[in-house]
This record gives structure tokens, sequence and C-alpha cells, in this order.
């Protein structure tokens, strides 16, 4: 299940925020407003939230000095923060990466250009917390602001795009293409095609083999399953196949993988049996303006 996710909209001009602030309701987001760079300070630690877009030059606190501020804060360092601003220099580009921005956009932007800007951000930070979370297992998620609920979850949050994702979370394990992915959602192969990377940078074909490749490391870590057996789970019909899309995206073979990481966990013939994880649909939660 999805958790709306929250955005913070820091920018003095009311209209620009409000605007904003609107295109987030559409699109599912929990959107909270700002009129300054104090208050927004004030509400990032209040509700912690998935995302920060904030305009560079406010009064009373600028957007640098925001930014700043959240990365010296141990709960809020790692929120993705996006500057959204009519400032188009080199030298505001350059300061803005220097303290810590994770994208620059000008205005005026295109609401695709944010669309896809807030995706790739939500992404990020969602693949983020589930390597932290499988490589350092002993840190609570208490410790790391923001966690979903599933760590699994690797899918950008675009509610739009919802059932698509829903249905590659639901039958990944299956030999899904994507006219099985297109044919579920009622769009045409090419047209998915198109918005899927469009909105998310990768195509759906790339998508389905993501979630098989998360769902790969726990079955080779806490089971002792084979290697064809993983495989035939994961919808591959052939674990040469699987072998292959494995070594690309982890840089080794999953037997090797898994020789070094039973070997720290101290696995013993352990034999877990896989659930397949359905997610349900959920209705976007409208956003309340702040």
């Amino acid at each position: 299940m999805y958790a709306t996710k929250k955005i913070i909209v820091i920018d003095n001009e009311v209209v620009n925020r409000n605007f904003v602030l609107d295109y987030l309701q559409a699109k599912g987001y929990h959107g909270i407003g700002a009129e300054n760079g104090i208050i927004g300070l004030q509400l990032i630690k209040e509700y912690l939230p998935d995302l920060v877009i904030c305009e560079m030059v406010m009064p009373d606190m600028d957007g640098y000095t925001v930014l700043r501020n959240l990365r010296e804060d141990r709960l809020t360092a790692i929120i993705p923060f996006i500057f959204l601003t009519a400032i188009n220099t080199k030298a505001s580009l350059r300061k803005a990466m220097e303290f810590g921005a994770d994208d620059y956009l000008t205005k005026p932007a295109t609401t695709d250009e944010l669309l896809r800007a807030i995706a790739i951000r939500l992404q990020k930070q969602d693949l983020f917390r589930y390597w932290y979370a499988t490589n350092f297992p002993q840190v609570t998620l208490a410790e790391l602001p923001n966690t979903p609920v599933n760590s699994q979850s690797i899918f950008p949050n675009i509610p739009h795009l919802k059932k698509v994702f829903d249905y590659i979370e639901a039958n990944y394990q299956e030999g899904i293409t994507l006219s099985d992915v297109a044919e579920a959602v009622g769009y045409s192969s090419a047209y998915l095609t198109n918005q899927v990377a469009k909105q998310t940078g990768d195509p759906i074909n790339v998508w389905i083999i993501k979630r098989r490749m998360v769902a790969a490391l726990p079955l080779l870590k806490n089971t002792n399953q084979t290697i064809e057996e993983i495989s035939t789970n994961l919808g591959y019909q052939s674990a040469c196949h699987f072998s292959r899309q494995f070594r690309q995206y982890n840089h080794t073979s999953p037997t090797d993988w898994r020789k070094k990481n039973q070997l720290n966990s101290g696995l013993k013939n352990t034999n877990l049996q896989f659930i397949k994880n359905r997610s349900q649909l959920v209705k976007p939660v409208a956003v309340g303006r702040n």
C-alpha cells in the first residue's frame, strides 16, 4: 500500500505557491504551503516531508538558508530538495548544488518537468532507504526519517501511474511483459511505454526487472532455494536469463552474491517460504493547504 507523499512548497508569491499546491493535489500528493523560509523550515521539522520545493529569493530567510539548515539537521538531512525559482544563472545553480540541492528548475517550468523531477527524487529516496535497511539492518526505522512501511517499494509515487505499478507489484513473479501490463491498465503498449518512460526515466520492462532484482536479494540471502528455483519464483523462464540480468544490476553473479552475504548473516540450512506480496489499491488522499 502506498502512503501519500507529503511535499512542502515554500514560496512567498501566493499565486505561484497555490498553483503548485493545486497541481500536487490533482496528482494525489499531500501538499503543505509556506509563505516564507522561516515558516517553511518550521513546517519541515514538524511534518518531516518526503520532499521540499522551494523558491530561492524570499524575505526573512532565503532558499539557501533553508537548505543549509535542513542539511545540518540529522532528521532532515536526506530529505530531497528542489529549487523552483526565477533565478537562472550559472552561479546560483552552482551555489545550490554546493549547498546540497537535489534539483534546480527555473520558472516558468512546465508541469511535466516538475512532475518528473518529483518522481525521480522520490524514487531515489525510496531506493536509498531500501539499500540502507538492507545493508545496515541494525539501524531502526526511527533513525531513517519518512521510511516507508514497505521498504521494498521501489516504485515512484506517481498517482496516475499507480495502477501500472500495482499490477507489476502483484504479478512480477509471473512471466509478465509490457503487453500484459498495457492490457491490464487499458492502454496500448506504445502509449504506456512513452508515458512511463517520460515520467520516470525508465520503460515498463526495466521496472519489472528492478522489482525482480529487489525480490531476489532476500531469497538469495535468507533461503536455501537453488538459483533455478529463485529464477522460477521470480517469473524467469531460465536461470541463465535471471543470472545475466542479476549480474547487470549487481555486478556479480547470484552465486557469488549469495556466498558473500550468507557468510555475513550466518545462514544455516534455513528454508523460508516465499510469500507473494500483493499491493492493495488505495485512493489518493486529498491535499490540505496550509
